[in-house]
């Protein structure tokens, strides 16, 4: 009985993982779980504790060094004296300690500090550009199930419409050439919900891919409908939102200032240091000699001044200036991008559920009908049907570009973006 419980509470959890797995995933969960699994950011989020890890070596002061020396050693035993002009032996002790000129702990930590804020807000767009990536993949998978249900409702259409031809074929009231046409364009119909099915398993893949699943089952179930929510949208704020808030922008701002504190670091380094010291000195006389010493070494800045390290850092700070200014430039277009997309998309649902939807469902009702009777040919059943498929699958198409077109205005304002 002890070791079934084992087995028992194993089988119970695997149950529980693949209830849980088909289960249908929302937006918010995807995008919880690209967060917290995708590999990349993941491998991205590391930077962070690696920039801060050089703030520790920043702060750590210089080492002291510990010398000794013995000199005049008797190797052969002669003895200490006068006459043999190479004594008395003697030792010492010393440790020496170097002084840091220009404050060069103070702007080795600051550029440091800088360097972990920048990591912290790279991460940060990364973020963000992995949100629009989940929420592009989720309306993917919801376009494409619903391309799988259009493709479905078409394919039993027409197998309705070759049942109904067999019969009538058998109570000899249609030809046989007329059912085998309506066999071939259910086959038609069939391959094209199989091209469906495929879309919707590849666009299930990414989004697997993205949220970090490592399940092997294909079959990615999303819930919800595609996203279609009416607002006013103003390119002015738009653009006021993301150049204030844009974690890209905001990284070149706060790299720009790594630059300048780069620079007081590098005028820093060519400050000279000071190395001070002390030592104890024992030399073997015949009264035991004893001796301490203080010492001070000033290196004599003729040459090196770091002059290569400043010019370096003044150039980057002049690269980071423009690297904003283009920068800024980018995101304004990107806003202007965003927001015709948003209008176009939004004016063409309205045209197509306006002008298109109701007109391409009623011819095709009513020729389904005058087909049923006789009084529509095949062909024209036909046309009414690929029109109103073409109308369909537009207007689905219409409807996840303009989600998208939601979530890119969202992803260019920088307006939910996880920290």
């Amino acid at each position: 009985m002890k070791r079934l419980l084992p087995l028992t509470a194993l089988f119970v959890c695997g149950c529980l993982e693949i209830q849980a797995q088909s289960q249908p995933l929302t937006l918010d969960e995807a995008i919880k779980n690209a967060i917290e699994k995708n590999i990349s950011l993941m491998a991205q989020r590391l930077d962070v504790p690696i920039a801060e890890a050089k703030i520790i070596t920043a702060r750590i002061k210089p080492n002291p060094h510990l010398s000794f020396a013995s000199d005049y050693m008797d190797l052969l035993g002669r003895g200490v004296t006068v006459q043999n002009n190479a004594g008395p032996s003697e030792f010492s002790v010393r440790t020496d300690y170097t002084l840091e000129g220009g404050r060069k702990r103070e702007r080795r930590v600051e550029v440091a500090e800088l360097t972990t804020s920048v990591a912290k807000l790279t991460l940060s767009d990364a973020v963000r550009n992995l949100m629009l990536d989940v929420e592009n993949a989720f309306v993917d998978v919801q376009a494409a199930k619903e391309s799988v249900a259009l493709a479905k409702q078409n394919q039993d259409a027409l197998n309705a419409i070759v049942t109904v031809n067999e019969n009538r074929a058998r109570a000899g009231d249609l030809a046989q050439v007329e059912v085998t046409r309506s066999r071939l364009a259910a086959l038609q119909f069939s391959n094209a919900v199989k091209q469906a099915e495929l879309r919707l398993t590849t666009a299930g893949n990414r989004l697997q891919q993205l949220i970090g699943s490592t399940t092997t089952d294909n079959r990615m179930d999303v819930a919800g409908p595609i996203r279609e929510d009416k607002q006013l949208i103003l390119l002015d704020e738009i653009r006021t939102q993301a150049l204030a808030n844009r974690p890209d922008l905001l990284a070149l701002r706060r790299n720009r200032e790594r630059s300048e504190a780069d620079i007081r670091l590098q005028k820093a380094t060519g400050k000279i240091d000071y190395t001070v010291g002390v030592a104890y000195q024992h030399q073997y006389t015949y009264s035991n000699g004893r001796l301490f010493g203080a010492y001070l070494s000033i290196p004599l800045p003729v040459y090196d001044r770091n002059q290569g390290e400043v010019a370096r850092a003044e150039a980057e700070h002049k690269q980071a200036d423009l690297r904003i200014q283009a920068q800024e430039r980018a995101i304004a277009t990107e806003a202007e991008n965003a927001y015709r997309q948003w209008e176009t998309s939004r004016s063409l649902v309205e045209n197509i559920e306006r002008d298109m939807l109701q007109q391409a469902r009623s011819v095709r009702e009513i020729t389904e009908y005058s087909y049923r009777r006789g009084e529509a040919s095949l062909v024209e059943f036909l046309d009414a049907q690929r029109a109103f498929n073409e109308t369909m699958q537009s207007y689905n198409e219409a409807r996840a570009d303009y989600a998208r077109s939601l979530y890119l205005i969202e992803a260019v304002s920088a307006k939910v973006v996880q920290p």
